[in-house]
Formats: structure tokens, sequence, C-alpha cells
């Protein structure tokens, strides 16, 4: 999972919209997904088109479930901040 995950990176590095992206697995290493932060649903949208579900259905062997969340507070340490959509 790490060294797929590693090697397709540098797919959303610099990619218009996307703020971060998480790759995430569960304990087991049963599931795995991604957590992408988004300015808008319009990006994601975007990004999210039959290339990408291609890739990501080959990659991993199932069709993806995208879940759709809202995020009206983030709280980044990094930047000591905190943003309201």
């Amino acid at each position: 999972m790490a060294q797929l995950s590693e090697a397709n990176a540098p797919l959303y590095k610099g990619r218009d919209g996307l703020i971060r992206k998480y790759y995430v697995r569960s304990e087991s290493g049963n599931e795995v997904g991604g957590i992408y932060l988004w300015e808008s649903k319009a990006h994601a949208i975007d990004c999210y088109d039959r290339e990408w579900l291609e890739r990501v259905t080959d990659a991993y062997g199932t069709v993806p479930v995208i879940n759709w969340l809202e995020t009206p507070v983030v709280v980044d340490n990094r930047h000591d901040e905190i943003v309201v959509d």
C-alpha cells in the first residue's frame, strides 16, 4: 500500500483546488482509501473523472466509493490557523 500510494502521489501534487490528500488504510490492511480536502466540490468533481475511476479501480482491484463530507472548520496547527468556510 505504501509503495503504491507513494508512486501515485505525484499525480496529485499541484492539482488545481486540492489542498491536501491523505492516503489511509485500516489497521488490518483490508481497507484503503483517501481523504481529500478540496477548495470546492467542483474541483473534486473535476478530479474524479473516468480516467481517475479506471486508474484507481485498476490499482486497487475494486471500484472506489466516494462519500461526500463537508468541512466547515479546519484546525491547522502547522500553519497556526483555524480556517472557517
